[in-house]
């Protein structure tokens, strides 16, 4: 993928109308009870999910994953601990078909009070065990990250791991 890509600059494809489309968004977990809670939020759609958005001008992925985790759920004091896999996922907005890239990292959050940023449409923000997280995400590609997380969470012992 070229940087301009990555950044979150739209092109065509010649073979059709596709639009790339290129975000950022986090893994949010905090230590509480022995073991790592994962942060969700609802979408306006009614689905669960991860932070994330796209990438404004200039910023890097890992900046946009911070600025976006922070808008959408109120939290502050976060910390990238690892980068986690890329996913990407095609959908329709209007008559336009859209390729989405969306770059993850697992981010620590070791305080705030969560604060859904309604006026984007985000209509809630939870905390859930690992596996909580792992059932009640709606979409399997969210549950791979989710799984890469899990994995990253176990390799490290200053998180409790990902039970």
């Amino acid at each position: 993928m070229r940087v301009a890509e990555r950044r979150g600059v739209r092109r065509r494809r010649a073979r059709g109308e596709v639009e790339v489309q290129t975000s950022s968004g986090g893994v949010v977990f905090r230590r509480a009870d022995g073991a790592p809670r994962i942060l969700l939020i609802r979408d306006p759609y009614e689905n669960w999910g991860l932070p994330k958005g796209h990438i404004e001008a200039e910023e890097t992925p890992e900046q946009a994953a911070l600025r976006e985790i922070a808008e959408e759920t109120g939290l502050s004091e976060l910390e990238i601990v690892a980068p986690l896999p890329m996913i990407d996922w095609y959908f329709r907005d209007g008559g336009r078909v859209v390729h989405k890239y969306c770059h993850f990292f697992l981010v620590e959050s070791r305080r705030g009070e969560l604060v859904p940023q309604h006026d984007e449409g985000i209509r809630a923000c939870v905390w859930r065990s690992y596996r909580g997280a792992l059932r009640t995400v709606s979409y399997e590609n969210a549950r791979e990250v989710l799984r890469a997380a899990g994995r990253e969470l176990r390799r490290r012992p200053d998180t409790n791991g990902a039970g």
